[in-house]
């Protein structure tokens, strides 16, 4: 076996996350590297069919399995792995045979998700940036004439004597200011952050009051929190709005699923944060993350409007306004921060990541 000869103390000595297999396909080593990255160690994998490791189709484990009988190397890329905590990871491997009695198999394993995620991040914020300039240059354009329409109806009403048609003008008026409202809306808070020192649990505490208050104990809320997070310098107030946004639409969302499908579990909503080292988001290293995330058992996001959800006047529900989640993406932006949401059936996460650093 390789793994007893001289390659082992190789292997060990290697950045390079590596697998062997023996040729039923079960693991048989691990190297420190690819232990760190399973989140496991060679003791617990010993054994385990490389098949309950990798999430793959059939083809994927077939082409194992002929690499094997028949020594040949191929690369895979964007597989998927699931490791012992249940999240799984997408990564490039390589495979390529090693020894001949018996044939075993080793893998080499370059993680990708840090890569797409860091792709997909710099997608996000270009859409917020396109979505920003979309509704600054609508706004404008909407502002404008309002003023003139309002303007116009309050020099009317004046001019008017007839109680009843001064109730027309004055409907004009109310209409102008009710869609002038909105447009400030859609642009979010239009106002400087007011930064003091911050605990984040607090703000989530705060939050998860006030939907106990609105769900009247139709709602249930599980808390996971790391407790050596430190504060950081935020907005207090702007960062509630930002995960009652988010929240509250979990909630409702839960509710209006147990409505509609019998035999629902109970709504529930968990919060959970975790401290993040050398953590990127965007183009900007920090030296460390809070990664707060809002996790509710509704029925999921369509896939087709999971991309566009962050977007003003986009709503899955049909009582939404569409712009809870684009003014909590302006605020968590502020903050240099980002919002991102994974979602399938029974399960939708929003997860928020804030720099714990001064805002200078």
């Amino acid at each position: 076996m390789a793994t007893s000869s001289g390659y082992k103390q190789i292997l060990d000595n290697l950045t390079t996350a590596v697998l062997v297999l023996d040729p039923r396909l079960n693991v048989q080593y691990l190297n420190p590297s690819a232990e760190s990255l399973f989140e496991t160690s060679v003791t617990r994998m010993k054994g385990v069919p490389v098949a309950d490791l990798l999430v793959e189709s059939e083809e994927a484990l077939d082409t194992l399995h002929a690499a094997a009988l028949n020594g040949q190397s191929y690369t895979k890329r964007e597989a998927e792995f699931l490791l012992t905590s249940g999240n799984r990871l997408t990564v490039d491997y390589s495979v390529s045979p090693i020894n001949s009695d018996p044939l075993e198999l080793l893998l080499e394993i370059q993680p990708r998700d840090r890569l797409l995620r860091i792709s997909r991040e710099e997608d996000i914020i270009s859409q917020q940036e396109t979505s920003r300039i979309l509704v600054r240059g609508m706004a404008h354009e909407i502002k404008n004439p309002l003023g003139g329409i309002r303007g116009a109806a309050q020099l009317l009403d004046r001019e008017l004597v007839d109680e009843g048609q001064k109730e027309y003008t004055q409907i004009i008026i109310d209409e102008a200011d009710r869609l002038r409202s909105l447009v400030d809306r859609m642009l979010g808070p239009n106002r400087a952050l007011k930064l003091a020192s911050t605990n984040i649990h607090e703000v989530l505490e705060r939050v998860k009051s006030l939907l106990e208050a609105e769900g009247r104990g139709r709602i249930r809320f599980q808390r996971d929190y790391d407790p050596s997070l430190p504060e950081f310098l935020g907005d207090k107030e702007q960062l509630i709005q930002a995960f009652l946004n988010i929240a509250r639409n979990a909630m409702e969302a839960a509710f209006e699923h147990q409505l509609q499908a019998e035999g629902a579990e109970m709504p529930t909503i968990t919060l959970r944060t975790r401290a993040l080292r050398q953590f990127t988001i965007g183009h900007t290293r920090h030296r460390l993350v809070c990664r707060a995330d809002v996790i509710d058992n509704g029925p999921g996001i369509p896939p087709d409007l999971l991309q566009n959800i962050f977007y003003p006047m986009i709503s899955g529900r049909a009582s939404g306004t569409g712009l809870g989640l684009s003014i909590t993406q302006s605020i968590i932006g502020q903050h240099r921060g980002l919002v991102e949401c994974e979602s399938e059936p029974g399960k939708t996460d929003f997860i928020i990541f804030l720099p714990l650093e001064d805002l200078k």
